[in-house]
């Protein structure tokens, strides 16, 4: 019996078939993506904030405290109140200035100074954070995508099959346990597509986020990118850059030298702070007639350290800790830092070399073997549940290559964020 004519028409248009798709608005590049985060995300602006006002703060506490004018009124006689009833009694005016011990201020504007270029360091830190996030979030969500993209393609080829074996049932040629399958696989594939569309919901609310739009803002993303990835520098190439570069480590070494400072202001803390002043005390006439000669005196104060023991040695010690608790802070960054370049780079190499082996590999056979399965499939040679499982191998294998391109691309990104610099290729 020959194949019915309605069938081996479908089975033409089995790989001709694509999705057809809505034209849609507001479509978001990674680019545009990542200048609308550096524009306008909230987290960067706070921390730019704080390092701008940490930055006005070194010429604060290296500035000597504002001066006190003082006015008196000396041995006023309380009987009368009479300001020429006493010869002692003044109305004295004067003023006076603290002054720390010589080297005390420029320690405290020394350490306020590293305090705030860890806080400039910390920006740059967060700004490439934030572009990490960003560009992960944009690459799952093309992932996301494409995966939806091939479902839908896939669901049109399975309803075709459902109708091919229903044709071929009707007709004698088949059998009512290839229809239930295909209808099995398709209700498979819908179950599939309804999970991915949440997800992308998702990642949309997430990457809105980030760009600090509301949640539900709409948008899409190109349907195509470039697939070519690079070659990196080496590993070791890599941590002489992150060392060079990375901020978080130049934010931490600040940290140390602040904490020197502190410690160094300690050790001075155990000499005198000083205050000085000047009274000009002018008396009234006496009742009698008799001029009386104004006062005026001098002042010269000083701190006396007599507690030292449990003080200033035990601020020497606290400091002394301090500056050991950032200097250990320091070294543990940087065995993170090489940690996270070493994964990120074992990461990045086996992602690019799934993505290239699926590509050149792995898809053209899986395509050849299902044309393969079709061919038999028409002439009756291959059963149907064998094409049905060529096709879903198949869609799998494309899944994973675009999981495997999009690993890649997150794992670059997350190399770039830990080095600190983009240029990390060959």
């Amino acid at each position: 019996m020959t194949f019915p004519n309605k069938a081996t028409s479908l089975l033409m248009l089995l790989f001709l078939s694509t999705p057809i798709k809505a034209e849609q608005a507001d479509q978001l590049t990674l680019q545009a993506a990542l200048d609308i985060a550096v524009q306008d995300n909230p987290s960067l602006a706070q921390m730019q904030a704080r390092s701008e006002a940490m930055a006005s703060i070194p010429s604060q506490v290296g500035t000597l405290p504002d001066p006190v004018i003082s006015f008196n009124a000396l041995n006023l006689p309380v009987d009368t109140f009479d300001l020429r009833q006493e010869n002692m009694t003044q109305m004295q005016g004067g003023i006076s200035q603290a002054i720390p011990f010589p080297g005390k201020l420029a320690l405290r504007e020394q350490a306020a100074s590293h305090q705030a270029e860890a806080a400039t360091h910390d920006v740059t830190e967060a700004r490439w954070r934030l572009l990490r996030d960003v560009k992960k979030t944009w690459w799952a969500l093309f992932y996301l995508d494409r995966a939806l993209e091939i479902i839908v393609t896939n669901q049109n080829l399975l309803r075709q099959f459902v109708e091919i074996a229903q044709t071929k049932y009707e007709v004698g040629e088949g059998l009512q346990q290839d229809v239930l399958l295909a209808q099995l696989e398709l209700s498979k594939l819908l179950d599939t597509e309804i999970r991915l569309t949440g997800s992308i919901e998702q990642v949309k609310a997430k990457l809105n986020a980030l760009l600090d739009r509301p949640a539900n803002h709409r948008f899409s993303i190109p349907e195509t990118v470039s697939e070519n990835l690079p070659t990196l520098y080496t590993e070791s190439a890599l941590f002489d850059q992150a060392e060079s570069y990375r901020a978080i480590l130049a934010s931490r070494r600040e940290s140390v030298n602040a904490a020197r400072s502190r410690l160094e202001l300690a050790k001075k803390d155990f000499f005198p702070d000083f205050k000085i002043g000047a009274f000009y005390g002018g008396r009234d006439d006496l009742r009698s007639g008799r001029d009386r000669a104004d006062f005026l005196s001098l002042k010269l104060s000083m701190t006396v350290p007599i507690f030292a023991g449990s003080k200033q040695k035990k601020a020497v010690d606290q400091r002394t800790s301090e500056l050991m608790q950032q200097q250990f802070s320091l070294q543990d960054q940087w065995n993170q830092v090489r940690q996270e370049i070493s994964i990120a780079y074992s990461d990045f190499l086996q992602s690019k070399n799934q993505a290239v082996l699926f590509k050149s590999g792995i898809i053209p056979q899986a395509r050849q073997t299902v044309a393969s399965m079709l061919a038999g499939y028409q002439v009756n040679k291959v059963d149907f549940l064998n094409l049905v499982r060529s096709q879903i191998t198949l869609y799998n294998y494309e899944t994973q290559y675009w999981k495997a391109l999009t690993r890649a691309n997150q794992a670059q990104a997350e190399l770039t964020a830990v080095v600190g610099k983009e240029d990390i290729y060959e």
